[in-house]
């Protein structure tokens, strides 16, 4: 069995502002705030964290399963997802609606204000992680998704002992104290991004330090810092990969996670894993849309080796399918 990917399935509708949301924001009346930003553009691009998570492994050589909800619009999805390696055969298709909505306005600094509707994704909260305790997963990624159904998913891994990664993203917002110190006290893997390392210490009233001795790998993005990894007592700073463009950020962290993952699951260093991600984010960086970026094994190392030094350990990529 191989890294099973849950959270949520979505089409994303991509906007552009052609100027700064802070010019439009007077924080003395914040309380009641009411703005419109006209776009100049918008496209719709299959999205998800889920099957962004995916892609990316199965365009290093993975073979991640989904294991989430869809709507009855999601056949075409589906299929683009299967001719790119993506194993699908787990994705429940919920036909009385539609497959979840991402909504992303992105100004001229790449700040963004977003909507999330969450259609068939309110179902997967009746997905069970028993379906595999025949063959459990090397590993569940906890992704952002309906809360009632991580929540599931956390204390179902506790219970088959399948060692999961928990990301709660957006929805710490969500989910309550208790639910967040269950998802982080029994992880083997934790990823958030600089504000939610905040607001997850803030909800669970765990400091950080103490998250740190509890999850043996804790993975902090730092956005144009880079990223954070602490592992087996080691503190390892991946730097960003230099870009030749960017195009939009949706889905940077994301494909940051599938090419972490991918270098987890082929056994490398967390330096070399933590550098995959920042390569295969830079990729998604460079592009419109989530799952706009395309690239051989072979490009990938390349490109790699022109800023990163592997130690040739990157060979196993290349060969090893």
């Amino acid at each position: 069995m191989t890294i099973v990917c849950t959270g949520s399935i979505a089409f994303d509708y991509l906007m552009s502002f052609p100027g700064y949301f802070r010019d439009h924001i007077v924080p003395e009346h914040l309380d009641s705030i009411s703005l419109s930003f006209l776009v100049d553009t918008m496209v719709r691009q299959r999205g998800g964290v889920a099957p962004n998570i995916a892609y990316t492994m199965a365009l290093l050589g993975g073979h991640p399963i989904i294991f989430a909800t869809a709507g009855s619009d999601f056949g075409e999805y589906r299929a683009w997802l299967n001719e790119h390696g993506v194993n699908t055969d787990y994705i429940r298709t919920i036909e009385e609606t539609f497959t979840a909505s991402f909504f992303a306005n992105t100004d001229l600094a790449n700040n963004q204000i977003c909507s999330f509707f969450n259609g068939a994704m309110a179902y997967a909260r009746d997905l069970s992680m028993h379906e595999f305790k025949h063959d459990l997963p090397k590993l569940v990624v906890i992704s952002p998704n309906d809360p009632i159904a991580m929540n599931r998913f956390v204390s179902e891994c506790q219970e088959l002992t399948i060692p999961y990664l928990y990301d709660p993203g957006q929805q710490v917002v969500r989910s309550s104290g208790e639910e967040l110190c269950r998802g982080v006290e029994g992880a083997q893997f934790l990823f958030v991004n600089e504000y939610e390392w905040e607001l997850l210490q803030k909800h669970t009233c765990i400091p950080g330090d103490e998250i740190l001795k509890t999850v043996k790998v804790v993975v902090r993005t730092l956005g144009k810092k880079g990223a954070m990894i602490h592992a087996e007592g080691q503190q390892i700073h991946i730097p960003i990969f230099p870009p030749e463009r960017i195009e939009d950020p949706t889905g940077v962290g994301d494909a940051f996670r599938g090419g972490f993952l991918r270098g987890f699951e082929l056994g490398f260093g967390w330096q070399t894993c933590g550098q995959m991600g920042s390569l295969a984010a830079v990729y998604c960086l460079e592009q419109r849309g989530t799952q706009s970026h395309h690239y051989s094994r072979a490009e990938f190392v390349t490109r790699y080796r022109k800023v990163f030094d592997d130690q040739g350990e990157l060979d196993a990529l290349l060969h090893n399918s």
